[in-house]
């Protein structure tokens, strides 16, 4: 079984080696890594290239942001699983992907596979500041305001076929409506392994700053509307509650 992981970069010379050196140390695993980079105009390039014999496939244009390069990747992507491994991110440690396949393979029904994220400082990748358990996937998964953690999902090839890639009017909450469809709209099977899959570090796109978390909201309030399902009254209280408690767990 082989696994497309996917790494979309734009000017991070800082910690793109790591993420590299995360993906290439990944043991027992075939992979298919594509690295798509948003031509980048510091050092972000010539680091890429040194692991050019290692590396599948790189891609350095200018793009209409990280979700339009996410689909460059799942489009040249030919691997049985596809991942993504944003460039501050690392793997919780070499076992990960090997780990991850041996699930697929003993589940064959299963389309999706996704499991805890840890959030962690940006220059101590020992410290911890936020802990993301996810759960099971049920009926009221989502009204219940859980989502699974997009860096630690991985799917089947053949879900991006058939429910379509990221849909990029949704700004920084198009990894949302991606996990919505594919599990509340299009009902593919899933397994959550409790174990951690990858260490993100603070300050994505979506929440790293108060106009960037109401536009996220936002745009989720528009993908429960566009998809004809209610948005429950209590969702984004208790979505708080939720975040407020990962940095305590």
């Amino acid at each position: 079984m082989k696994i497309s992981l996917i790494t979309v970069v734009y000017n991070n010379e800082k910690k793109i080696r790591e993420t590299i050196e995360s993906v290439l140390s990944q043991k027992n695993i075939d992979i298919e890594y594509i690295i798509i980079d948003g031509a980048s105009n510091d050092n972000t390039l010539n680091i890429i290239n040194e692991y050019a014999d290692r590396i599948s496939l790189v891609i350095s244009e200018k793009d209409e942001g990280i979700y339009d390069a996410m689909n460059k990747g799942v489009n040249k992507a030919t691997g049985d699983i596809i991942g993504i491994l944003n460039s501050d991110d690392i793997f919780y440690d070499n076992y990960v992907l090997n780990n991850l396949c041996r699930v697929f393979i003993n589940n064959p029904k299963v389309d999706i596979v996704y499991g805890n994220i840890l959030y962690i400082d940006y220059n101590n990748t020992n410290k911890i500041i936020r802990n993301w358990i996810s759960k099971d996937y049920t009926s009221n998964f989502f009204k219940n305001a859980n989502v699974p953690p997009h860096p630690s999902t991985f799917v089947k090839k053949s879900v991006y076929e058939k429910a379509g890639n990221y849909n990029q009017k949704y700004h920084n909450a198009s990894d949302y409506d991606f996990l919505f469809r594919i599990l509340e709209i299009h009902k593919f099977k899933s397994k959550y392994i409790n174990s951690y899959f990858v260490k993100m570090r603070v300050g994505g796109a979506s929440n790293n700053s108060i106009k960037n978390i109401i536009r996220q909201n936002t745009a989720i309030i528009n993908i429960w509307k566009d998809n004809g399902v209610s948005l429950p009254y209590y969702f984004f209280p208790i979505k708080l509650i939720k975040k407020l408690k990962q940095y305590f767990i």
